[in-house]
């Protein structure tokens, strides 16, 4: 058992056709990916990458009985997109798109109240169960089948860190590529809370940044909950107050924000932070075999 994805899991893309959604399309398929159509609005009835294409998600859904959407649409329609995917009883949605505007996502975050869908991004590498299933944008390779968990804001080092995890002789489980955007579907604590329960994981990399409060909420209920050694780091160490630092997320807006702080807080509720991401293998070899 993996988390969020699997072999079984059936996934459609919204915006298939597009550049970005055939090239992403075409290597989630050569992962090994079971991806059964896609989405592009007025090309219904076509075929793409040997894949039907529907107008809609819900006859996406209907024909394909996909449980899983990514969604590779510009920022202007993007959060229609979302709501158009849960709209249909798609489980999970992996948003790529980065710069959808903050109004957007708060009618989008509003709108996926009380149903069953999970979102996962904007502005988001996607979700991988490593030799199983990849929805996203990762470099597939890198991640080797394992049994440690990965949580991050930040694409690059999530691929960082599964390759150094994979070094240390570990593996991945899944890796959870949460967004770096200010409203994100899914935040780091409810991420690493899956990790958590998963009986297949035996420990989770949780990488943050400078900006917000996920990490400390995260820390707090790994302080209370958790069960699992966790090890972490937080990107933007010199980045200097009130200026936004790549990631529409990454600003910081107090004292508890900066990347000191956040990484105290880490500490003192029991998580291994390890000062470069350099280490984050070497540390997570270290915790495991304690």
């Amino acid at each position: 058992m993996s988390v969020l994805v699997n072999k079984q899991s059936k996934i459609i893309v919204q915006g298939f056709t597009g550049t970005e959604g055939t090239f992403h399309a075409t290597q989630m398929i050569e992962y090994g990916t079971q991806v059964v159509g896609g989405v592009t609005p007025g090309k219904g009835g076509s075929m793409h990458l040997d894949r039907p294409v529907f107008n809609t998600v819900a006859d996406a859904v209907k024909a394909t009985g996909a449980n899983v959407s990514i969604i590779f649409v510009p920022p202007a329609f993007a959060a229609d997109a979302i709501m158009e995917a849960a709209e249909a009883g798609i489980e999970l949605v992996v948003c790529i798109t980065e710069g959808i505007p903050v109004q957007d996502m708060v009618r989008a975050k509003n709108f996926l109240q009380g149903r069953k869908t999970r979102l996962v991004g904007p502005n988001c590498p996607g979700v991988i169960t490593a030799d199983e299933c990849k929805v996203g944008i990762m470099p597939g390779f890198v991640f080797k089948a394992g049994r440690i968990g990965i949580v991050s804001k930040s694409g690059t080092l999530t691929y960082e860190a599964a390759d150094q995890v994979a070094k240390a002789g570990l593996g991945i489980s899944t890796a959870i590529g949460i967004g770096g955007d200010p409203i994100i579907g899914t935040p780091t604590k409810e991420a690493v809370e899956l990790l958590m329960n998963d009986p297949e994981t035996d420990g989770i990399v949780m990488i943050g940044e400078i900006g917000g409060s996920m990490e400390a909420e995260a820390a707090k209920w790994i302080k209370e909950n958790g069960t699992k050694p966790v090890v972490g780091f937080i990107a933007g160490q010199t980045a200097p107050p009130g200026r936004r630092m790549g990631h529409a997320g990454a600003i910081i807006g107090g004292a508890d924000d900066t990347a000191a702080a956040k990484m105290k807080i880490m500490a003192e509720c029991g998580i291994h932070v390890v000062q470069s991401p350099a280490d984050i293998g070497k540390k997570m070899a270290e915790v495991i075999k304690k």
